[in-house]
């Protein structure tokens, strides 16, 4: 169970690593047009709002990253815990102010990797 905790977790870092890919070098690319349904207009004028937001998203990545990688369990715990919180949340208001999509690309997935290693 431990090593499907751990698992889920890299799952939910790499998603992040990859939404920071999008957001600060995509965003004006035709995947990062396709995938937030923006036009070239709008991305250009929010470019460098979006490469905050991909940058917020890497330290989540970073975060998670450092909980797999940690030696002491129980900070290991904590660490991760903290992070995918921080995921859940994120993704509940990504969802509540601009796409309900987000509840299911960021925040499920962060709330069953949390789930998991609680259970773990």
């Amino acid at each position: 169970m431990f090593w499907i905790a751990n698992l889920l977790v890299a799952v939910v870092a790499a998603l992040h690593i990859y939404f920071l890919i999008l957001e600060m070098f995509l965003w004006t690319r035709p995947l990062g047009l396709k995938t937030f349904r923006n036009s070239i207009e709008k991305a250009t004028e929010s470019a460098v709002l979006a490469a905050n937001q991909g940058l917020y998203n890497g330290f989540l990545a970073a975060g998670l990253i450092w909980g797999l990688l940690h030696a002491n369990p129980g900070f290991a715990f904590q660490i991760k815990t903290f992070f995918l919180l921080c995921v859940i949340v994120a993704g509940i208001y990504g969802a509540a102010t601009v796409s309900r999509r987000i509840l299911y690309v960021q925040a499920a997935p962060a709330a069953l990797a949390l789930t998991v290693v609680w259970l773990a």
